[in-house]
């Protein structure tokens, strides 16, 4: 399942989350990002239940980008215990990826 994080439930499902976090910092004119959603779709599919990912709108929820400093786009952010624990940024192969989240699971 592939998570929608906002202002609104930003810090109860991604903060409070007992699971990793994997957030796309992304928006919708981005062509880069656009490349990533179908990866990031996939991976959240196959990870559900093992970890959280999904998107964030840069342009809608500007105070969490600012607060993240995310200056390009599409960012990656794995969060673990309510910390930022590695950023990613820019478009990259599904593998490298699949390889970021395996190495939070670990």
């Amino acid at each position: 399942m592939e998570y929608k994080f906002t202002t609104a439930n930003f810090e109860e499902e991604v903060l409070k989350s007992e699971l990793p976090v994997l957030v796309d910092f992304y928006a919708d004119w981005c062509g880069p990002c656009k490349m990533m959603g179908p990866i990031v779709k996939e991976m959240a599919e196959a990870y559900d239940g093992k970890m959280k990912i999904g998107k964030l709108n840069i342009d809608e929820e500007m105070d969490i980008a600012q607060k993240y400093r995310v200056m390009s786009i599409p960012t990656f952010m794995i969060f673990k215990n309510g910390q930022a624990v590695e950023t990613a940024v820019g478009g990259m192969p599904k593998n490298e990826l699949e390889n970021k989240i395996k190495q939070a699971l670990a």
